[in-house]
């Protein structure tokens, strides 16, 4: 489903760069965007550059690695050294409590247990990640100051196979974002919380999770609790593949009820707290695959009907049309046609559908033209080829749900600029 890009630099060796069709985003460091962004981000390229480059017209001897990260690549990894501890604590437990209202008591178990103390330099809370020997191998400062924007930070030189984390007897594994939401939901729910575990990201970076699963072969439940937000709907979901990948079948997800369990925990102690955030994209797809109408299928008026909506970039049309043809492949009609939409519903992926409207349109042209093909070229069809064709259909009529949620987020998408969508668009000929 994904590739990884594996890169070094100065804090050591890093996968947190994903890629898909094309687009990719880093995970680390929250940035992402296609072809033409990646040119500009890894290899230091204008939009013109980079566009020339992906077409070929350059030939331009382009290093393997990013410029940007070869002087990183030579030198050596940074040691990992834990930042000196403070003489006290008081302020991380004075940050925690009255300004997070986290339980005092789960404080200080985590001090006790040497993964959580106060450094002495700028007084930041430093969560400790630990291997199964209980050797430090990962640490995240979190600064406690309540004025401007919270500081945060991976210690150099920090091993991403491990993260703070708690590992108890219960064969359940509860995955969380940050340190503090992983907190906030143990005093939300303290009742014998230590025979369960617990582990934080440090974001939406999966390493630490698939470690811990790897050292801890007793865990056969996983709890997914990322926050109420886009970008935390898209972690679980992306986990959640991960996990199937890997075997893990029994993957369930917790919202918090607001953004995140810290929030939450503001709104129980009548503090400011940030809602949870909709969904937008997920919302239209959902609602635009509902809203889809069957049509009692005629396969020999199919390809007219296709061809004609097709060009006037009927999206919606398309998807009906689309839908109803699978049905009527799959050996069914308006009940298969219901079903077909449930597994629309249950398939989509919002984390996935982040290209832009040229790349959709493109991709729909394809299927377009494979859909026109086989109906063209099966007329007397085996059971095998109705359901290849119920398939090539069901991916035409989800691409073009794509494209009219796309068209409908439009004007509240971050994209390129004018310019640069129509250079793309230009450049690769989508137009319908």
């Amino acid at each position: 489903r994904e590739y990884k890009l594996i890169y070094t630099d100065g804090g050591g060796k890093h996968d947190s760069i994903t890629l898909n069709g094309s687009s990719w985003y880093d995970h680390r460091n929250r940035v992402g965007g296609g072809a033409i962004r990646f040119m500009q981000h890894f290899y230091g390229l204008d939009f013109q550059q980079a566009v020339s480059e992906l077409l070929g017209k350059n030939f331009t001897q382009l290093s393997r690695s990013p410029p940007v990260k070869a002087a990183e690549e030579k030198q050596a990894p940074k040691e990992f050294v834990l930042p000196e501890a403070n003489s006290n604590m008081h302020r991380v437990f004075a940050y925690l409590i009255k300004q997070r209202y986290i339980s005092a008591d789960i404080i200080a178990y985590f001090a006790k247990a040497h993964k959580l103390y106060e450094d002495k330099e700028h007084h930041n809370a430093v969560f400790v990640g630990t291997d199964e020997q209980g050797v430090p191998r990962q640490a995240h400062k979190r600064s406690t100051s309540t004025y401007g924007h919270g500081f945060r930070q991976t210690i150099a030189g920090s091993d991403t196979k491990y993260s703070f984390s708690h590992f108890g007897k219960s064969d359940r594994l509860y995955v969380f974002e940050a340190p503090i939401d992983m907190l906030s939901y143990i005093t939300l729910n303290p009742d014998d919380w230590q025979n369960d575990n617990y582990i934080a990201m440090n974001g939406v970076y999966e390493n630490a999770v698939l470690t811990a699963l790897d050292d801890h072969s007793s865990i056969r439940e996983i709890v997914l609790c990322t926050d109420n937000d886009e970008g935390g709907i898209d972690a679980a979901e992306r986990l959640k593949d991960i996990l199937a990948d890997k075997g893990y079948v029994t993957v369930s997800r917790i919202y918090p009820k607001n953004k995140d369990f810290n929030e939450d925990l503001k709104e129980l102690n009548g503090a400011e707290f940030l809602p949870a955030a909709p969904y937008s994209r997920k919302e239209k797809y959902y609602e635009n695959i509902r809203s889809l109408q069957y049509f009692k299928c005629d396969p020999k008026q199919l390809i007219d009907r296709l061809s004609k909506i097709f060009s006037n970039n009927q999206y919606r049309y398309i998807a009906e049309y689309a839908l109803s043809g699978s049905a009527f492949f799959a050996g069914g009609d308006n009940k298969m046609f219901r079903k077909l939409q449930a597994k629309l519903m249950k398939e989509y992926r919002a984390y996935s559908d982040k290209g832009k409207m040229c790349a959709k349109q493109s991709e729909l042209k394809s299927r377009f033209y494979r859909v026109i093909a086989d109906l063209k070229g099966n007329t007397a069809r085996t059971r095998e080829q109705s359901v290849q064709t119920a398939k090539i259909l069901f991916e035409l009529a989800d691409m073009a749900v794509r494209c009219e949620t796309e068209q409908q987020m439009s004007a509240v998408q971050i994209s390129e600029t004018p310019a640069e969508q129509e250079d793309i668009c230009h450049s690769h000929s989508l137009s319908l």
